[in-house]
């Protein structure tokens, strides 16, 4: 007994009437099961040039900032030098032994030229009442190398741009007075030439490159805020990465300014290490805003003390965090009233050890005149200026 399907039973009909209804079926059959696969076929390929058109034009997000993520080396590598060209012409087309005066480049932007043998001095002079004098002319000079009179070269007094690099204790102690000292870092920035090229550093264990070279307010504000207060305190180490960096400018004129409130205690560099890095070679002149209050050791102090002596800035410890931003002011007016000094050391430059520097100005009617300016260098550490 067989059970029977469900729906209509179909009538009998003759063998050939059945063969021929077959075959027919079987080739409308198979005439949809090609036409089918062919659309699947054609489905799935444009579904992989899709995907692939998709992959090739999808942009991957920009790495956030901060050493969690995409860190930067703390020792950035330095640009390297350029070639010097036959018949002692250098890479920017100058003769041997000799100075040039400030050019513009490709973006409008004045640089000076110098030959390698040059120093060259970034010297700021006041009164016996303190106070800021920019109207000397180069007779009024006289500068010194190892106590032997040195003949300047160049001589000038005008605004020309610096490369700064603006270096922040990002440490758990400065949690509470980053927005003081974020603000006195803008207002340096807002009071520096439009030309200028600044990159910030915010340093705990490590420093940690939050902007590079740029004159936007905007992205100097976005990385000063980025804020992650922990950790301990590498001074010595964000000091000696950012000078390294700084070789990566152009613009022969190099500034540091550091704000920290405390003492270094993670650096691998040692204080001695760290300051002779800064007396390169027309290195950076450093200004310095140690938040150290009273209860902080001499150790803190003498560091900051030392950076800034012995490159031609200043060192500043004032009693409230509302200080700050007063002083950045000054900062700022310091390094647009310098007068730029070079000279061709008398000695030998294979002769190598540290060179001590003193520079003296006279003029009338002052009574006496003060010079700030590195007080020395290691020559050979730095190539031809830029």
């Amino acid at each position: 007994m067989s059970m029977q399907n469900l729906g209509t039973t179909p009538r009998r009909s003759s063998l050939s009437t059945r063969v021929v209804t077959g075959i027919a079926v079987i080739l409308l059959a198979g005439a949809v099961f090609v036409q089918h696969a062919g659309a699947q076929g054609t489905t799935a390929q444009a579904t992989q040039s899709s995907a692939a058109q998709s992959s090739s034009t999808q942009q991957l997000p920009p790495a956030a900032l901060g050493p969690s993520t995409n860190p930067p080396p703390p020792h950035p590598v330095a640009a390297p030098e350029p070639t010097p060209k036959p018949g002692g012409t250098s890479a920017t087309g100058q003769q041997a032994g000799q100075s040039q005066g400030p050019s513009a480049n490709d973006n409008g932007i004045y640089i000076f030229h110098a030959e390698a043998r040059e120093v060259v001095l970034h010297a700021t002079v006041i009164d016996e009442r303190n106070r800021l004098v920019t109207t000397l002319a180069k007779p009024d000079f006289a500068v010194f190398e190892n106590d032997q009179p040195q003949t300047i070269q160049l001589f000038k007094r005008e605004d020309y741009p610096v490369a700064m690099g603006i270096i922040i204790d990002n440490s758990g102690s400065m949690r509470e007075k980053r927005d003081e000292v974020n603000k006195a870092a803008l207002n340096l920035v807002r009071s520096s030439n439009k030309d200028d090229q600044i990159f910030i550093v915010n340093f705990s264990d490590e420093p940690i490159l939050d902007q590079d070279f740029t004159s936007d307010i905007k992205k100097l504000q976005a990385a000063l805020e980025h804020v992650e207060a922990r950790g301990g305190t590498a001074l010595y180490d964000a000091i000696v990465a950012a000078t390294d960096y700084l070789v990566k400018s152009p613009l022969q004129r190099k500034v540091l300014f550091l704000v920290t409130d405390g003492e270094d205690d993670a650096s691998q560099q040692t204080l001695e290490e760290a300051v002779h890095r800064v007396q390169q070679e027309n290195g950076p002149v450093i200004y310095a805003i140690g938040l150290l209050g009273e209860e902080k050791n001499r150790k803190a102090k003498r560091a900051l003390e030392t950076f800034a002596l012995r490159t031609g800035g200043i060192a500043f410890f004032p009693p409230t965090l509302t200080d700050v931003d007063e002083i950045s002011s000054s900062v700022a007016h310091d390094i647009r009233n310098q007068y730029t000094i070079s000279y061709n050391p008398t000695t030998p430059k294979s002769v190598g050890g540290y060179r001590t520097i003193r520079v003296e100005a006279h003029a009338r009617p002052y009574k006496k005149l003060s010079v700030r300016t590195r007080t020395g260098y290691y020559p050979g550490q730095e190539g031809a200026l830029k």
